[in-house]
């Protein structure tokens, strides 16, 4: 049986984003961030948006184009201690601003690509990060119940990808990226090469194609790919 090609346009993939969705987006910093779906996005216009985000990139790249072409209303995130921009925006009132702890979000990700409704932490108890949460004793021991995160559409970035939408990712890249993979319901990857089917090793593959429903495969990196350029 022949595989499908899940290969696509950027056109096409970014009108399975809407108003109103919330969109999860790999990255650790530059590493793994598809700055290129990104600026599809910001082409595309959707607005009204929950982005889910490790940090909010800095300065005139990444997440930075999405915030101020006011797409974004609500961003949930561990820090934007990068981003001037966001923290005016949050201080202004013009966007929400929703803190984890890196392992929290990571693990709430985790826990939405695995069907479960949420972790227990005891992690923010008695501070701002645990107003509002559900606290429930476990063994004479207080945790926070936080719930899990899964998303409309993740756009996330790899090295590569075969037909059938496999993907392998290099060094640092491999960070939020197969945790979202697995979290939304709509997976949109960019990816430096697509290969034939069985061109990646199945040791190289982190992130299965079941995962993945449209592939686009990127020209020469831009500027903004500088730091991971190999």
């Amino acid at each position: 049986m022949k595989l499908p090609d899940k290969s696509c346009v950027m056109l096409d993939a970014r009108a399975k984003i809407k108003d109103g969705n919330t969109v999860m987006i790999g990255g650790f910093g530059v590493p793994g961030t598809p700055m290129a779906l990104i600026h599809a996005l910001v082409a595309h216009g959707a607005r009204n948006l929950t982005l889910v985000k490790n940090d909010a990139n800095e300065p005139g790249m990444g997440v930075d184009h999405l915030l101020r072409s006011g797409q974004v209303a609500r961003l949930i995130t561990t820090h934007l201690g990068l981003k001037s921009h966001a923290i005016g925006l949050m201080n202004a009132g013009a966007i929400e601003v929703e803190f984890n702890p890196q392992g929290i979000l990571a693990e709430r990700i985790r826990a939405g690509g695995a069907g479960l409704g949420g972790i227990l932490s005891d992690v923010g108890i008695g501070t701002e990060l645990g107003d509002g949460k559900a606290v429930v004793d476990v063994a004479g021991k207080s945790y926070l119940v936080e719930a899990a995160l899964r998303a409309d559409v993740a756009l996330i970035h790899a090295d590569r990808a075969d037909t059938f939408g496999n993907l392998a990712y290099v060094a640092t890249a491999r960070n939020f990226n197969p945790l979202m993979a697995m979290a939304a319901d709509c997976v949109i990857a960019e990816v430096e090469q697509i290969l034939p089917l069985g061109g990646l090793a199945p040791n190289d593959i982190l992130t299965a194609g079941v995962f993945v429903d449209h592939v686009t495969e990127l020209g020469a990196l831009s500027e903004e790919y500088a730091v991971v350029r190999r």
